[in-house]
């Protein structure tokens, strides 16, 4: 899910898929009053108490709450207390710096904004219990990820502001990974559709029976029926599979259908569907020209590749402004709750799980490249893929348009989302 940076430490597979599973914005109010400070951040102070409740929390969510499989977790990714409370106190530094940051360039982002995005990913769920069943499931709640909503969208705008010049990809560039993911894009299909209201099934069945006879043509009943008037404009396109998220009724018509057919009448939560499927894609066996490949895949790889080089000029810049930043970290105190004594667990098998998860973690971070067809294809798709495409209800799959971008490593890493339930990339 791309997180902070406590993510791409050896408990990438730990401490990211869980802590910042919706608590990355987490600081509970019930701990016991700490004044202690763990860090300052060009004099702003991180407090100790701040950094304890983060840790405290994750442990919570993971039923890490006894001191016994606590350590036992730690010892698994070659962690100690020292070595975790220096992950969250990164992660609050890093929270700092991009603050400071859009303060010096001028950007903000407005409570508007926010909001708007807030009741995006709400309006993903049935109603304010659904919503909340969510937050809670999640570890959270909404001012909580309010607020990692509101630090992802700053940090996208930090981004957009001082690192957006010359990220363009070059031809080359682009024929090169063309190269490398033709066969990934190969059996993508595209398709059209006419769009009936569900109650209009008669009608959709005659002009169905006028298509297959040869009485009319897809491309004119598109613009004599149908009730989509997004993919009407383009003929009813809706685009190429690869890049949309249809629902699963939609899916599985189109996978039946080679080029140039029609299906019959496919009913689903939007009305009644007649699909044509307009092209298949199949890669050659090389790769010589980008005219080879589909424009949209093209635009596709494009947005791909200008999103990843991107995040790679924004780690660069914000590294330099951290480099020249002046972060003082305080040792840390006794008696914290989360200080376990590790030597009853200290073992080889602690080096050994830390770098098959290190492992796990590069080969995981590579694979996303191939399968990446979500956020990208968001803005490359055609509009009118809304009436043939699954809204999500999922914490885990609902996605917004506010973004960041503090790691970057594949191109296929996408800036442009944000989850419920991955707080903020």
């Amino acid at each position: 899910m791309k997180s902070f940076n406590i993510a791409r430490s050896v408990c990438a597979v730990a401490l990211s898929a869980a802590c910042l599973t919706g608590l990355a914005a987490c600081s509970s109010s019930g701990s016991q009053s700490n004044d202690q400070v763990a860090a300052t951040v060009n004099g702003t102070e991180i407090s100790e108490q701040t950094v304890t409740d983060y840790i405290q929390n994750f442990r919570t969510s993971q039923n890490l709450t006894d001191d016994d499989s606590w350590g036992k977790w730690m010892a698994q990714y070659s962690l100690d207390p020292s070595s975790v409370r220096d992950e969250v106190i990164s992660y609050y530094e890093d929270i700092e710096l991009t603050k400071q940051a859009a303060d010096e360039n001028g950007v903000s982002v407005s409570d508007d904004d926010v909001d708007a995005q807030v009741e995006q990913m709400k309006s993903n769920y049935s109603d304010d219990d659904a919503w909340n069943n969510a937050l809670q499931q999640a570890g959270t709640t909404e001012d909580q990820y309010r607020e990692s909503v509101r630090q992802a969208m700053l940090e996208s705008a930090l981004k957009d502001k001082v690192a957006s010049d010359n990220t363009d990809p070059s031809d080359d560039d682009l024929l090169t990974y063309a190269q490398q993911y033709a066969s990934a894009f190969s059996g993508a299909k595209k398709s059209s559709q006419i769009l009936f209201s569900s109650d209009d099934e008669a009608t959709a069945q005659e002009v169905l029976d006028k298509i297959n006879s040869g009485e009319l043509s897809f491309e004119d009943a598109v613009q004599q029926y149908s009730t989509d008037d997004a993919s009407k404009a383009d003929g009813g396109n809706v685009g190429w599979d690869l890049l949309n998220q249809f629902v699963s009724e939609y899916t599985d018509a189109l996978a039946n259908l080679s080029e140039g057919q029609v299906s019959g009448l496919v009913k689903s939560d939007y009305g009644i569907h007649i699909i044509k499927c307009t092209e298949v894609y199949t890669a050659p066996d090389e790769v010589t020209s980008l005219d080879q490949v589909p424009p949209e895949l093209v635009e596709y790889l494009r947005s791909m590749v200008k999103s990843s080089n991107e995040a790679s000029a924004y780690q660069t810049w914000f590294q330099d402004y951290k480099n020249q930043a002046d972060i003082q970290k305080n040792d840390m105190p006794s008696g914290l709750p989360y200080d376990v004594d590790m030597s009853q667990y200290q073992s080889d098998d602690s080096s050994s799980s830390s770098s098959s998860t290190d492992a796990a973690t590069s080969s995981d971070t590579s694979s996303d490249a191939s399968s990446a067809a979500d956020s990208s294809s968001s803005d490359s798709s055609s509009s009118s893929s809304a009436d043939a495409s699954s809204s999500s209800s999922d914490a885990s799959s609902a996605t917004d348009a506010s973004s960041s971008s503090s790691s970057a490593s594949a191109p296929s890493e996408s800036d442009s989302t944000t989850s419920l339930s991955s707080s903020a990339n």
